[in-house]
C-alpha cells in the first residue's frame, strides 16, 4: 500500500514539474509600419510551439522548452525575422517590426498613359494578338484595333495613330526597341494606309497614349511598341485566300528547338470587290501589289536571342475624281510605290546585367503623278518623287538592383535622308538626330514605386539639343485599386515634307500630365485617367493647303480630356466585352491655322464597344464592334495678302459603323488532323452608314466635295489553312 501510495505521489510530483515547466509564456506584438498585422507565423525554431497573430498584431503561446532558442517570424508577404531569446523560468515578451517582402509579381506597376499586353503577370493586359484578330472591323491590324482603345481617335482619311488631339505624325512605333520608319503602306490623299507588318509576328504591345518611357524619343504623343515572338513552337505552313488576296507562308523550327527561320509571299488586288460593291471611289486602276517577308531567329546556349525579319512590297493603283475646276471633267491620281525594311536585334544576359542592341533600315520609294482630264484628253502628269532612306541604331544596358527596382540607359541614332522631286521643286532633307537616355526604376514597396527618366537629343538639321526629364508614380490604395501619375517633357522636329525653304526652326514641345485610377480583379478590368498636354514650339507654315512651308516655331496648343475603359469577362457568361469613352477638349495654333482652332482630326467624344462569344457546338466565334465619334470641325483655309483666312468651316456629321464578324473552325475537336482551317467572315459598317471624312475645296472656293471611305459597307469571306500545328486549344482558350 506505501509502494503505490509513493508511486502516486512520484507521479504527482512529475507531472506538478512538468506543468510548472509549461506555464512558460511567449508573448509580445508584431508590427509593420507601426501597426500591428494578422496572420502572422509565430514559432520557436526546430518545436511544434508558436501562435498566429490576431487582428491587431498581438500574439501569445506556452512552451516547456529551456535555454537559448530562436524565435521565427514569417509571413509570404514580409520579409521573415529571427530573434534570438533564452527562456528560464519568466515569462517573455517580445515585440518585432517586419519588413515588406518585395516581389516582382506583386508589386504595383505604373500604368498612367500604358496598356500593356506583353507580360501577363501584370493586370493591365489589354489587347493580345487574338484580341486584334478577333475584333470586328480591325481588319487583323494592330493600328486598327487601337481605335477601338480610348485616347485614339478614328480617323479614316489618313493613316497614323491619332492620340488625344495629336496628328497622326506624333506618333512613333518600334519594332524590339528600334524605330520602325514607313510603317504604313503608300497611299494617295484620302485614303488611309494600311499596317506593313503582320500582326501575328508579334507576342505583345505596350500602346502609350502618354508619358512614356526616357527610352524613346521623337513623338509628341505616344507610341506603340512591339515585341516580335522569340520561336515557334513548332514547325508550320500555312496558306490564306480571299477575293482579295493569296498567301502562303512556312516557318520551320530547328530539332534542337533553338533556331528557326522562315519566308511568306502574298499578293492582293481590289478589282474584283470595286465590280461586286458599289464604291465610292472610282479606282480607274484597283489597288494591288505583292510583297513577301523572311525571318530567322537564333537562340544561343546562354538564353541569348538573335533576331532578323526582313521585308518588302510593291502596290500601286489610279483614282479619279469629278474636277472641282471649272476648266477640268476629272482630276486623277496615280500611285507607284516600292517599301523594303529590315529589323535585327539582339538580347543577351551577362550575370546581373541584360543587353538589348537593334538597328534597322528602311527605303521607301513613292511616284505620284497628278494629272486633269478635258474630253477624255489626260493632261501630261505632274509626277512627284520622293527616295527616302532611314536608319536606326540603339543599344540599352539594364541592371536589376532588386527584384523591383533596375537601372538602364543607352543611346540611339537616327538618320534620315530624303530626296524630292516635284515639278520645278527638288530639295534633299537630310538629318541625323544623336540620343542619350538613362532611367531607373525604383520599387520602395509592393504599393510605392516610381520611375525617373532623361533623354538627351541632338539634331544635326536643326544644330539644336533638347534636355528631357520623364517622371512616373504608381501608389496601390487597396488590393484591387492603384493610382498612377506621370509626367513629362517631349520633343520633335518639324515635319520634313514642310521644310522647304530655309527658316530658323527649333524642336517642337508637348509637356504630358496624367492622372490615373484602375481597379483589376479576376476577368474585370477598369480604368479611368485624365489628362493635360501643353504644346509650345509647334511650327507654322504659309501656302495652300497641298504645299506648305514651316516659316516658324511661334505655333501652341493643347488637350485635355477624360476617358474611360472597361473589359469585363466574366458578368456574362461566355462573353468578352469591353467599353470605351474619351472626352477630348483640344485647340491648337499651327500650320496655317490663322489662330487658335479645334484640330480637324479631333473629336470631342468618342465612344467604342466591342463584344466576343464563342460557341463550342457550332465551332463558331462571333465578334461585334461599334464606334461612334462626335463629328470632327473642317476648315477651308486660304492665303490672302499675306495672311491666312477660314474662307469656309462648318461640322462633320457624326461618324457611327457597326461592324460583325464571325470566325468558323470546321476541324475544332477532331482529333489527330493534319490541317486546321479557320473561314472568315467580316462585315464593316454593317447598317451602311454613310460616314464623312471631310471636305475638299475648288481653289476659288465655289465649289467642294466630300472626303468620303472607298466604300460604305465592305463585305470580307477568307480561308486560313495552317499545316502542322493543331490551334484548336488556342482558338477555344483565347475565344476566338
Amino acid at each position: 500500500m506505501k509502494t503505490h501510495f509513493a508511486k502516486i505521489c512520484f507521479l504527482f510530483l512529475v507531472m506538478a514539474s512538468v506543468a510548472g515547466v509549461a506555464q512558460i509564456k511567449i508573448y509580445g506584438k508584431v508590427s509593420f509600419k507601426g501597426k500591428g498585422i494578422k496572420d502572422i507565423n509565430v514559432t520557436l525554431k526546430n518545436t511544434y510551439d508558436g501562435a498566429t497573430t490576431d487582428e491587431q498584431g498581438n500574439y501569445s503561446f506556452e512552451t516547456s522548452e529551456k535555454g537559448s532558442q530562436t524565435l521565427i517570424f514569417s509571413h509570404p508577404k514580409y520579409v521573415e525575422v529571427e530573434e534570438s531569446i533564452t527562456i528560464g523560468n519568466e515569462n517573455i515578451e517580445k515585440n518585432t517590426t517586419l519588413k515588406e517582402s518585395i516581389s516582382e509579381i506583386d508589386a504595383v506597376v505604373i500604368t498612367a498613359g500604358a496598356i500593356e499586353a506583353s507580360d501577363k503577370k501584370r493586370a493591365t493586359a489589354i489587347l493580345s494578338p487574338i484580341d486584334i484578330y478577333t475584333t470586328a472591323g480591325a481588319d487583323g491590324q494592330i493600328s486598327s484595333a487601337l481605335n477601338y482603345l480610348p485616347g485614339v481617335q478614328k480617323v479614316g482619311e489618313s493613316e497614323g495613330l491619332f492620340i488625344r488631339g495629336g496628328s497622326g505624325t506624333e506618333s512613333k512605333i518600334f519594332m524590339d526597341g528600334s524605330l520602325v520608319n514607313n510603317y504604313f503602306s503608300n497611299s494617295v490623299p484620302g485614303i488611309a494606309g494600311r499596317d506593313r507588318f503582320n500582326t501575328s509576328l508579334f507576342k505583345g504591345n505596350i500602346f502609350s497614349s502618354g508619358g512614356y518611357s526616357a527610352l524613346y524619343g521623337q513623338a509628341l504623343s505616344g507610341v506603340l511598341i512591339l515585341e516580335s515572338v522569340d520561336l515557334p513552337e513548332t514547325s508550320s505552313y500555312d496558306f490564306g485566300v480571299s477575293p482579295i488576296f493569296i498567301s502562303g507562308s512556312f516557318q520551320k523550327l530547328t530539332q534542337n528547338k533553338n533556331a528557326s527561320f522562315g519566308t511568306s509571299l502574298s499578293y492582293f488586288n481590289m478589282g474584283l470587290m470595286q465590280k461586286i460593291f458599289n464604291y465610292n471611289t472610282d479606282f480607274v486602276t484597283a489597288p494591288q501589289g505583292f510583297g513577301g517577308d523572311f525571318n530567322f531567329r537564333i537562340k544561343n546556349k546562354k538564353g541569348g536571342f538573335l533576331k532578323y525579319y526582313g521585308s518588302f512590297d510593291h502596290n500601286k493603283m489610279a483614282v479619279q475624281n469629278e474636277s472641282l475646276e471649272a476648266e477640268f471633267d476629272f482630276s486623277k491620281v496615280n500611285l507607284n510605290s516600292a517599301n523594303t525594311s529590315h529589323n535585327l536585334s539582339f538580347r543577351q544576359k551577362f550575370g546581373k546585367y541584360l543587353l538589348n542592341v537593334g538597328t534597322s533600315y528602311s527605303y521607301n520609294t513613292t511616284d505620284m503623278g497628278f494629272s486633269t482630264i478635258e474630253s477624255n484628253v489626260e493632261s501630261p502628269a505632274n509626277s512627284m518623287k520622293k527616295d527616302d532612306n532611314y536608319v536606326n541604331f540603339k543599344t540599352v544596358l539594364e541592371r536589376k538592383i532588386n527584384k523591383i527596382s533596375a537601372v538602364r540607359g543607352g543611346f540611339e541614332v537616327n538618320n534620315a535622308s530624303e530626296k524630292t522631286d516635284f515639278g520645278n521643286f527638288s530639295k534633299l532633307y537630310r538629318d541625323l538626330i544623336s540620343s542619350a537616355f538613362a532611367e531607373t526604376d525604383l520599387g520602395f514597396s509592393n504599393n510605392l514605386s516610381a520611375k525617373l527618366g532623361l533623354r538627351a537629343e541632338h539634331s544635326s538639321y536643326l544644330g539644336e539639343t533638347n534636355i528631357a526629364p520623364r517622371l512616373a508614380l504608381a501608389y496601390r490604395l487597396s488590393p484591387k485599386w492603384t493610382s498612377s501619375l506621370a509626367y513629362g517633357i517631349f520633343y520633335q522636329n518639324p515635319e520634313s515634307k514642310y521644310l522647304n525653304s530655309p527658316a530658323s526652326l527649333s524642336f517642337q514641345k508637348a509637356e504630358h500630365y496624367i492622372f490615373q485610377l484602375q481597379r483589376n480583379s479576376e476577368g474585370r478590368s477598369l480604368r479611368l485617367e485624365a489628362f493635360y498636354k501643353d504644346y509650345k514650339n509647334l511650327v507654322k507654315t504659309e501656302g495652300n493647303q497641298e504645299f506648305q512651308t514651316a516659316i516658324s516655331n511661334s505655333g501652341k496648343g493643347h488637350g485635355k480630356g477624360l476617358e474611360l475603359f472597361w473589359r469585363d469577362k466574366k458578368t456574362i457568361r461566355n462573353i468578352d466585352y469591353w467599353l470605351s469613352y474619351s472626352y477630348l477638349d483640344s485647340k491648337r495654333d499651327y500650320l496655317n491655322y490663322p489662330f487658335s482652332l479645334k484640330p480637324n482630326f479631333a473629336s470631342e467624344h468618342t465612344l467604342s464597344a466591342v463584344a466576343k462569344k464563342f460557341v463550342t457546338d457550332w465551332k463558331t466565334g462571333f465578334n461585334l464592334s461599334y464606334t461612334y465619334s462626335k463629328g470632327r470641325p473642317y476648315y477651308d483655309i486660304v492665303s490672302q495678302n499675306g495672311d491666312n483666312i477660314i474662307r469656309h468651316e462648318g461640322r462633320l456629321k457624326d461618324y457611327n459603323a457597326l461592324n460583325f464578324s464571325l470566325n468558323y473552325l470546321p476541324n475544332l475537336g477532331e482529333k489527330d488532323s493534319k490541317a486546321f482551317t479557320v473561314l472568315v467572315l467580316s462585315i464593316s459598317n454593317i447598317l451602311g452608314n454613310k460616314n464623312v471624312y471631310g471636305n475638299n475645296f475648288s481653289n476659288d472656293g465655289l465649289r467642294s466635295s466630300a472626303v468620303l471611305p472607298p466604300v460604305n459597307t465592305f463585305v470580307f469571306v477568307g480561308a486560313f489553312i495552317s499545316f502542322g500545328v493543331d490551334k484548336t486549344n488556342e482558338a477555344i482558350n483565347n475565344n476566338l
